[in-house]
């Protein structure tokens, strides 16, 4: 069954105000989902009212740790934060520290597993295949590294290096956060970090990979496009100034 996501571009956008929108419409499919705890299958309708979302945005500059991450991780203390104008946020997704800011595409689905299937690890193998198949158009050949999340190029050499960072939260198979793909981003930011707490692999951008900056509007389309294959959906498009409420 064809899954309808309702989805929106938050444009440049503080990385806490994305955060408290995930957090409430997670609440929101949460407190749909409650109603039926405990009950037996034959009493739960077939919709229970859930509803996905995907955004897509940027981020001023900053950086974030995931709950099992590492504060060693991040190079620089404070003062160093605030002369880079870099904010930073202990997050509760997974993984360790990452980079956020200009020229880097960051999407965010907020999806009901239960509706498409209950599997963490295919949910994330699948936004893996999202990107993979979204830079694909840009000759850049996108992979997984075992072991590992994201997106990485010539894995298995000793030039393997991550062009997309992910790190989810899912609470009663309801997703939070997602990925971050670097496409014009000023990689020097990665410098004060062990990104995703890897020391021996480098991070790159299609900028980097291509010699040239590219349309970030046409990376955009291209990974929606690929979010429908990969997913099953059929996107939705919100006005900015429409309020993604579950109802």
């Amino acid at each position: 069954m064809m899954q309808k996501v309702w989805v929106q571009d938050l444009g440049n956008i503080e990385y806490g105000k994305a955060w408290d929108l995930q957090e409430s419409l997670l609440k929101q499919n949460l407190e749909k989902k409650s109603q039926w705890f405990g009950k037996p299958d034959s009493e739960r309708p077939a919709d229970i009212g859930t509803k996905h979302f995907f955004f897509l945005c940027e981020h001023p500059h900053v950086y974030t740790l995931g709950k099992s991450g590492h504060m060693e991780n991040l190079l620089v203390n404070d003062s160093r934060l605030k002369e880079l104008n870099v904010s930073f946020y202990k997050t509760n997704r997974g993984g360790d520290i990452t980079y956020h800011g200009p020229g880097q595409i960051v999407g965010y689905p907020i999806l009901d597993l239960e509706k498409i299937f209950t599997d963490l690890g295919k949910y994330m193998r699948g936004l893996e295949e999202v990107i993979i198949r979204a830079i694909a158009p840009f000759g850049i050949k996108g992979d997984r590294l075992e072991g590992s999340t994201g997106v990485w190029l010539d894995v298995g050499t000793p030039s393997a290096r991550k062009i997309c960072a992910m790190g989810v939260r899912c609470s009663r198979w309801v997703t939070m956060h997602g990925f971050a793909l670097n496409v014009n981003t000023d990689l020097k930011f990665f410098d004060y970090i062990v990104p995703c707490g890897i020391t021996d692999k480098g991070v790159t951008s299609i900028q980097r990979e291509l010699g040239h900056a590219v349309d970030e509007a046409i990376v955009r389309q291209h990974i929606k496009a690929a979010f429908e294959e990969v997913f099953g959906a059929q996107l939705a498009e919100m006005a900015l100034n429409e309020s993604p409420v579950v109802a």
